[in-house]
């Protein structure tokens, strides 16, 4: 691994889905990947994806929501594997349920996961990188951050926190000439298990909205993002599209999710009965890709023009340039 690439990074949530799809990303790199999620039989197929890629894997399996286990295992990393370059806030829990159908018992585990769970990654990473001046945290967000959505209310609740919770601590590393960054990454609408593990109280079953990408496009943005210094970066180009739209017209997306927001998160199967990881996680590996191979893609125009910007401004000035350099001849 070359200097310009970190040595030691954490993913929590890395036992599926996008956090699986980053550890698996961050280790074709050659990075020692720490994964901490709470399914052991999950850990144990990303542990060898993670080996299979090039990179050593450190697992813990642990629950987000409590906030003494994760210090505690980010004490462990540094003691174990070295100072942590980078810390990435993956993990997250859904309900797909009507408000009224909700119970206080899983606002409050969503909140927990979702949004606490982001909160304690955070300061278990900051202990140790204000600490020595340098590190970077990547908060996955979601476009839903910006536009809440109907029948997503606690998760949608829980982003909007995550995302409040964020601007103020980037305001506060500023104020203190802090070289620890921290960047938000917003997703689209990925393929992964979620659809098939989250509690689901909708009458067929639960489907991302269209456009779909694979969980390999998110990976590459994350990794890309935490080595940059932005603010916030989006993959995919719905979410630019919905966080815009909410920004400009948010009536008009309103009334587009009165329809599409039921339609939209539902496939025509009917729901069948299964587990699911709410308070205790599924005990099987799930992977990273979710049912929906068919219908995803495997590469976003919107983040090749993100990671691209420099080149394609200069690729539109120049042209530009010289036209008025000619026109002045």
């Amino acid at each position: 691994m070359t200097s310009s690439h970190p040595r030691i990074v954490v993913v929590t949530g890395a036992s599926a889905g996008i956090g699986r799809a980053t550890a698996v990303e961050f280790a074709r790199r050659g990075a020692t990947v720490a994964i901490l999620a709470r399914g052991e039989k999950g850990l144990a197929g990303a542990r060898l994806e993670i080996e299979a890629a090039g990179g050593r894997a450190w697992v813990r399996t642990l629950d987000i929501a409590d906030a003494e286990a994760v210090e505690a295992a980010a004490d462990s990393i540094e003691a174990e594997l070295g100072p942590i370059d980078i810390w990435v806030n993956n993990a997250m829990v859904t309900v797909l349920s009507p408000v009224a159908e909700m119970t206080a018992e899983e606002y409050r585990r969503v909140t927990e996961v979702t949004y606490l769970g982001q909160v304690h990654g955070t300061l278990a990473a900051l202990k140790h990188m204000r600490a020595r001046n340098r590190g970077t945290i990547v908060q996955v967000g979601s476009a839903l951050a910006y536009r809440a959505i109907p029948l997503q209310s606690a998760y949608c609740a829980a982003k909007f926190a995550c995302r409040g919770f964020t601007d103020s601590l980037r305001v506060e590393l500023m104020h203190d000439n802090s070289a620890v960054h921290v960047t938000t990454v917003h997703l689209s609408a990925f393929n992964t298990p979620q659809f098939d593990w989250a509690r689901n109280r909708l009458p067929n079953r639960a489907q991302p909205v269209p456009p779909i990408f694979q969980p390999e496009v998110a990976a590459k943005g994350i990794v890309w993002a935490a080595h940059q210094r932005r603010r916030e970066v989006c993959i995919g180009f719905p979410a630019v599209k919905t966080i815009w739209g909410n920004k400009l017209v948010p009536w008009l997306a309103d009334e587009v999710l009165e329809t599409d927001g039921y339609e939209g998160q539902q496939s025509e199967t009917p729901v069948a009965d299964r587990e699911d990881n709410l308070f205790q996680p599924v005990n099987r590996d799930m992977g990273s890709h979710g049912r929906f191979d068919r219908r995803a893609r495997g590469h976003s125009n919107q983040l090749w023009a993100t990671m691209h910007r420099k080149t394609l401004a200069a690729a539109t000035v120049l042209p530009l340039l010289l036209l008025w350099a000619l026109k002045r001849r």
